[in-house]
């Protein structure tokens, strides 16, 4: 294969992705949601002057949450197509996706108040 090729194939693989991201987030309420706390994390990590180290984790936090909520909806929209009805095979892996996000938001949250919280006491 020429290195045009397997750069033009590159391009597109990401171009994919990024489409992808960006369905996601038209689509998906929780998803922007999540985009709005990620803001709101970075925001106040400049502001507080986070450590590499204190970015490091947010930034880690914060992918696992997109991460979780991206394989959430798949998973969603796998189970709609494949088996439109409700049933309770179905149920339980949607309920059990919903869940993972579940996991990553409060981890996401515990690990922002113990970043974040200290940084506030400091200055009193």
């Amino acid at each position: 294969m020429s290195l045009a090729l397997k750069d033009k194939k590159r391009t597109i693989g990401f171009s994919f992705a990024f489409k992808g991201i960006l369905s996601v987030a038209k689509s998906e309420w929780n998803f922007r949601v999540h985009l709005i706390f990620m803001v709101l994390a970075v925001f106040a990590g400049m502001y507080f002057k986070l450590s590499v180290m204190e970015w490091a984790i947010i930034i880690i936090v914060i992918a696992l949450v997109l991460i979780t909520e991206m394989i959430n909806t798949v998973i969603e929209n796998i189970i709609d197509y494949l088996k439109p009805d409700i049933h309770p095979a179905a149920a339980y892996i949607k309920d059990a996706a919903a869940g993972a996000v579940l996991i990553s938001a409060i981890t996401a949250v515990i690990t922002g108040i113990l970043i974040f919280l200290p940084i506030p006491l400091e200055l009193l």
